[in-house]
């Protein structure tokens, strides 16, 4: 029986991701690379590139690269796919980016307070 949760979805799709990374022998490069050609092939949403921004990272995925990419796949889907998955990478970099500066905000509201206490 399976038990409760607050996100059952997202659990299901992070242990799905982590199944699918452990029986696959590819290189983080080539698996990033892969795994957002197949967000670009499906029009996938914001979301979905965000989800895949750590990995990405870990890859040492650069801009560059990103770019690559979608100037290797545009023949392939098309150039109104490239460009609504251009418009969804930038959306999931400013969600990215405001999420990383509500953070530090936070750190540094704790400090500030941690200090007062003292």
């Amino acid at each position: 029986m399976a038990t409760a949760s607050d996100a059952p979805v997202l659990e299901t799709l992070a242990a799905m991701t982590l199944d699918s990374i452990e029986h696959c022998t590819m290189d983080r490069e080539t698996l990033i690379i892969t795994r957002i050609a197949a967000l670009v092939a499906m029009d996938a949403p914001a979301i979905s590139y965000l989800a895949h921004m750590d990995p990405a990272i870990k890859a040492d995925m650069t801009v560059e690269k990103l770019q690559d990419v979608l100037v290797a796949i545009a023949p392939v889907v098309g150039t109104a796919r490239v460009m609504s998955a251009a418009g969804h990478i930038a959306q999931a970099f400013g969600v990215a980016i405001a999420m990383a500066e509500s953070e530090a905000e936070a750190m540094a509201e704790a400090g500030s307070r941690g200090r007062e206490g003292s």
